[in-house]
């Protein structure tokens, strides 16, 4: 009798241990799928050396100075003699062109999230980017030279107001809502280049990826956008004035052929196929 108690206590036990065993298994599973936006610790390590080359490399800022150094010569050569005809304008793009945004890149990583609107928003509300080096100093030439700045970005029109108070904070002229023009329908900037282009002779642009200065470069594969950037040769350094963005951009979703629900292994995949060792394998 004692024997079929101990045994029948025993069975108790064991089924009361599987049964909080599976509740744990459930809860366990939960939380990942709650937890199915973190990066997985190699993504995290493929994000992590491009952001801290923006915000720790002295090299990063000499290419910076190096842009807006060559976009001033430019300038003052174009505005040296007279201009008939249209007023003058350039057109430039914000994000890692003229507003260093890597202060929320490096925020995901640590918090080892994926990149959303929502947290983006969170960013943004704060007016917080500090200015892209050298940036400030050739736009506030810009404005002394008689030459009008459009601000062309693909931030949401409801990031407007934010925006505008970082412009403002940064003492960047033409600060005003006339001269912004942000996303609405379309990710192309074509048509609100066009919207200056009526108006203004538009002499540089400046931007950090190539769709910031012509639509042609639009959704191309790797191969093409290299083509298309041949084909232009003589305007880089001249008219399109680029910065330097290696954390983000087309460059980017051209690898993954424009597919933007690739599960890190498939992106893994794609990148491994791009690279072009000696061998070729």
């Amino acid at each position: 009798m004692n024997c079929t108690l101990t045994i029948h206590k025993l069975f108790k036990i064991a089924m009361k241990q599987a049964f909080y065993l599976a509740l744990s298994v459930v809860a366990v599973s939960s939380s990942f799928a709650q937890d199915s936006t973190k990066i997985q610790p190699c993504e995290i390590a493929l994000k992590e050396y491009p952001v801290l080359y923006q915000q720790q490399a002295a090299e990063y800022r000499a290419l910076c100075y190096q842009a807006f150094n060559i976009a001033t010569l430019r300038l003052n050569a174009i505005t040296k003699g007279k201009v008939s005809g249209k007023k003058l304008a350039i057109i430039t793009d914000l994000d890692e062109t003229i507003l260093d945004n890597s202060f929320q890149q490096a925020e995901l990583i640590k918090r080892s999230e994926e990149y959303s609107e929502k947290l983006w928003k969170e960013w943004s509300d704060l007016s917080a980017a500090p200015a892209v080096p050298g940036a400030v100093e050739f736009l506030q030439l810009v404005k002394r030279k008689g030459v009008t700045v459009f601000y062309i970005s693909n931030r949401d029109t409801s990031e407007l107001k934010s925006t505008l108070a970082n412009l403002i904070k940064l003492k960047l002229p033409n600060a005003d809502m006339n001269h912004m023009l942000f996303l609405s329908s379309t990710s192309s900037k074509e048509a609100r280049r066009q919207i200056v282009l009526r108006k203004y002779n538009v002499i540089m642009l400046l931007g950090d990826n190539l769709n910031d200065f012509m639509q042609t470069f639009e959704k191309k594969p790797v191969a093409e956008r290299k083509t298309e950037v041949d084909r232009v040769r003589q305007e880089w350094g001249k008219k399109f004035i680029v910065l330097p963005n290696a954390y983000y951009g087309e460059w980017e979703n051209a690898i993954y052929d424009y597919q933007r629900n690739l599960s890190p292994e498939e992106r893994e995949a794609k990148r491994r196929e791009k690279l072009n060792g000696y061998t070729n394998k």
